[in-house]
C-alpha cells in the first residue's frame, strides 16, 4: 500500500494507492498553512490513519509515502528547502516528522507539480509516452518534466520551472521578481486581470451581466464562456490569452520536443474550445516541421494526478 499526499494551499489532499494506480481511499483536511509543519504532518498522518482503517489496513501495510509540495524539496533526504507560500516551511523534515507516525517507512517528496506531471504519465493523459511535459494553469503556472519516464528538475530538484520562462521581457512583474514571465500571462489569475482590463473599454460586453457589475466575480471561465456566446470582449480576450499561452508552450516545445504536452488546471475544461486553436498557434511557431511533432493533451486525472504522483514517487528510484 502506497500513499500519496497532495500538499495544497488550502487543503492536504491523501490517497491510499495500488501498485497498479488505483485510489482505493482517498479524503481531505485543511492545511492551515500559516501553522508549525508538524501540525500539519500530524493532521495529515491523522487521516492517512483513517483511510487505512477504512480499508481495513494498519500503518504496517504501508510501504512508502509520498509527498507533493509547493517550492523546492531536497527530494533524496525528505526535506522541503523552500516553499514562498508556506511561510513556516522553509528545510522542514517530511522524513522525520512522518517518522513519528510510521517508524521505518520512507518518505519521500517532490514538487507538487512535478508530482502532478508523474501522475499523468504513469496513469493519465501521458501513461504511454516516455517524455512528457505538463503545464498546470492556476494560480500560477506550474510545470513538469518527465524524460525516460523520470521526473526532471535538475541537480538541485529546483528546475521545471517552466512558469517564470520569460515571454516578454518588458512585461508585468511577476511573483518571482522578474518581469514578463508566462506566469504573469498565462496563468488563471492573468487572465482573470486580462479580462478586468479588457472590459474596461467594451461597456456593451456581456461579461459585466454575466458578473453583476462586480470585477470580483471574475474567474477564468467567464471569458471562454461570453466567447461562445458571440461576445466580441470575450472572443478578443480568448484569442489573446491563447496567443500568450502558446508563446509559452512552443518554448518548451523547442526546447524538450516532447512527445505530449499535458495541460492541466480549471482552463482544460474547455476542451478543444481551447486546444484547436492553441495546437495551431503552437504548430505555426514550431522550429521544424520535418519530425513528428508533440501532441498537445487536457490532463484527465484532475486532484488525483498529485496523489497518484506522489504515492508512486519510489518508483524513481528504480
Amino acid at each position: 500500500m502506497y500513499v500519496g499526499v497532495d500538499l495544497g494551499g488550502t487543503n492536504i489532499a491523501i490517497g491510499l494507492v495500488e501498485e497498479n494506480y488505483e485510489i482505493v481511499a482517498k479524503g481531505s483536511v485543511p492545511t492551515g498553512k500559516e501553522r508549525p509543519f508538524a501540525e500539519i504532518i500530524a493532521d495529515a498522518a491523522q487521516l492517512i490513519q483513517k483511510l487505512l482503517a477504512e480499508v481495513g489496513k494498519t500503518a504496517a501495510d504501508v510501504q512508502y509515502i509520498g509527498m507533493g509540495s509547493p517550492g523546492i524539496p531536497d527530494a533524496k533526504n525528505g526535506i522541503i528547502v523552500y516553499a514562498s507560500t508556506f511561510p513556516h516551511m522553509a528545510y522542514s523534515n517530511a522524513q522525520a516528522e512522518f517518522e513519528k507516525y510510521f517508524p521505518g517507512v520512507k518518505v519521500y517528496v517532490e514538487n507538487d507539480a512535478n508530482a502532478a506531471a508523474y501522475g499523468e504519465c504513469l496513469a493519465g493523459a501521458a501513461k504511454d509516452v516516455d517524455n512528457a511535459v505538463m503545464v498546470t494553469l492556476g494560480t500560477g503556472v506550474g510545470g513538469g518534466v518527465i524524460i525516460n519516464k523520470k521526473i526532471y528538475s535538475g541537480f538541485n530538484y529546483g528546475g521545471s520551472e517552466l512558469g517564470h520562462m520569460v515571454i516578454n521581457f518588458n512585461g508585468p512583474a511577476c511573483s518571482c521578481g522578474r518581469n514578463g514571465c508566462f506566469e504573469a500571462y498565462a496563468s488563471a489569475t492573468a487572465l482573470i486581470k486580462q479580462t478586468a482590463e479588457t472590459i474596461q473599454s467594451y461597456p456593451d460586453s456581456i461579461i459585466h451581466q454575466m458578473i453583476d457589475h462586480n470585477p470580483a466575480n471574475l474567474n477564468g471561465k467567464i471569458p471562454f464562456d461570453a466567447a461562445k456566446k458571440g461576445d466580441r470582449a470575450g472572443q478578443r480576450i480568448v484569442d489573446k490569452y491563447i496567443e500568450y499561452l502558446g508563446v509559452g508552450i512552443a518554448n518548451v516545445v523547442n526546447l524538450l520536443q516532447p512527445e505530449v504536452i499535458v495541460i492541466g488546471g480549471g482552463v482544460c475544461k474547455e476542451g478543444d474550445y481551447l486546444l484547436k486553436p492553441l495546437s495551431a498557434y503552437v504548430n505555426s511557431q514550431k522550429y521544424t516541421d520535418k519530425v513528428p511533432q508533440p501532441k498537445l493533451v487536457t490532463a484527465i486525472l484532475g486532484n488525483d494526478a498529485g496523489i497518484i504522483g506522489a504515492a508512486m514517487l519510489w518508483k524513481q528510484e528504480q
